[in-house]
């Protein structure tokens, strides 16, 4: 096992100062071999095991959002319109029938939850376009899989796949691609590959992938490190934590060309450890505006750096999706991601639960925002939905207890 190197430098200094926040390489279509090293002993971590087959299946599913990815601007049938309006693309298919593969290769007994179904693939004639995908990039070596192995594999996390009931139950979260419009979008806007085991109401390990994660040679995350002038690099970011064991990062493997030195090396993560409001980097819904955040009568809000001042709070606006501002938490980037509930909205699962253990491990809280933990068992049969009262609220100990404090002060409207 490498030895944890600070190859990130995620942040564990107070966020006193103010600083700015803000085409891939071209890829040979190769198959690999991804050799997922921890960073903790196996006689330390209970679900070892687990969280390797974890790794190598998020990280498999990376490279196929990446080599996707390039073909969106030359081939528009790669993007679709779901019925919610929210795009979605063969990768997004392709991520849950690849991960259900692997992981129903070493854990048949494990149901999955998921975002997608086969339904809609059906209709559109582009399940051969998966197949290829997930093919190209899965551990079944030569084998060729059939459509219906992949819409079998996709269906496992569909939404009737699976009843629970009340009874405490063991089963994987999986959310293939977290900020579907940051990927279709491009750029320096990040998405997510978010898994994670639930035993027993608990969350017990967690895995996000993140392709287009950007940095320089001192470990700056985008877009500071375009305005300092130095090199960049989208080396990407895995991400994973364990409970009782941390969270911790490294670079994504198979990222880059094969002549650019990848760091094997993980590093610990920590929440920053800002402690008022007003020096916060906050994350907010890409879909609301702060006005309708409790905060909003205190504090405006603004996307400028240089200019924040005590009555303004700094809003980070490079984020799509949730798992992603959960990342930006749980790796320092970012010191608060709220986020508010509307009466006609559902909560999904797979929109938090990676998150919520990779801030837990990392020092940091969630809650809803009258305090209460996040019940992933309150859909008793699905497990699907969460029901957080008024909001979520993520962020380290100390900014946790003065958010709740002011949005049960009655002082705001909640």
């Amino acid at each position: 096992m490498d030895l944890v190197q600070s190859a990130f430098r995620f942040p564990t200094t107070p966020l006193l100062r103010r600083h700015p926040h803000r085409p891939l390489t071209p890829l040979r279509r190769l198959r690999f071999t991804i050799r997922s090293s921890l960073p903790f002993p196996e006689q330390t971590a209970r679900y070892h095991r687990e969280l390797r087959a974890a790794v190598d299946a998020v990280e498999r599913a990376c490279r196929l959002c990446v080599d996707v990815n390039k073909s969106l601007l030359s081939n528009d049938g790669r993007i679709l319109e779901k019925n919610d309006q929210t795009p979605v693309t063969v990768a997004d298919f392709g991520v849950q029938a690849l991960i259900s593969l692997e992981l129903s290769k070493l854990f048949p007994s494990i149901p999955l939850v998921a975002e997608e179904d086969s339904a809609f693939l059906r209709s559109n004639s582009l399940v051969n376009s998966v197949v290829n995908e997930v093919t190209d990039k899965s551990s079944f070596g030569d084998k060729q899989l059939t459509e219906a192995d992949v819409l079998e594999a996709i269906d496992r996390g569909a939404k009737d796949a699976f009843s629970f009931g009340p009874k405490p139950a063991t089963y994987w979260v999986l959310d293939p691609i977290d900020g579907t419009r940051g990927f279709v979008r491009g750029g320096d806007a990040l998405y997510v590959v978010g898994l994670a085991l639930v035993v027993e109401r608990e969350i017990v390990l967690g895995v996000m992938g993140c392709p287009n994660w950007q940095q320089d040679n001192s470990g700056n995350f985008m877009p500071e490190a375009l305005e300092s002038g130095r090199t960049i690099s989208r080396s990407g970011i895995i991400m994973v934590a364990h409970v009782g064991c941390g969270t911790w990062a490294r670079q994504l493997s198979g990222m880059l060309s094969s002549t650019t030195k990848i760091s094997n090396s993980w590093t610990r993560c920590s929440v920053n450890n800002c402690c008022l409001v007003h020096e916060a980097r906050f994350c907010i819904s890409d879909s609301q505006t702060w006005e309708a955040y409790p905060l909003f009568p205190l504090f405006n809000a603004t996307t400028d750096a240089e200019s924040v001042n005590d009555k303004q709070v700094l809003l980070l606006p490079t984020c799509c999706g949730s798992l992603c501002k959960y990342l930006m938490v749980a790796s320092g980037r970012a010191s608060v991601f709220v986020l508010h509930t509307r009466a006609q909205t559902m909560i999904k699962v797979w929109d938090h639960a990676v998150g919520m253990i990779c801030v837990h491990e990392a020092g940091g809280k969630v809650t809803d925002w009258r305090g209460s933990e996040l019940d992933l068992a309150a859909d008793q049969v699905e497990r699907r939905i969460i029901f957080p009262s008024g909001g979520v609220l993520v962020t380290n100990s100390s900014l946790h207890s003065q958010l709740l404090e002011l949005i049960s002060s009655g002082k705001l409207v909640v």
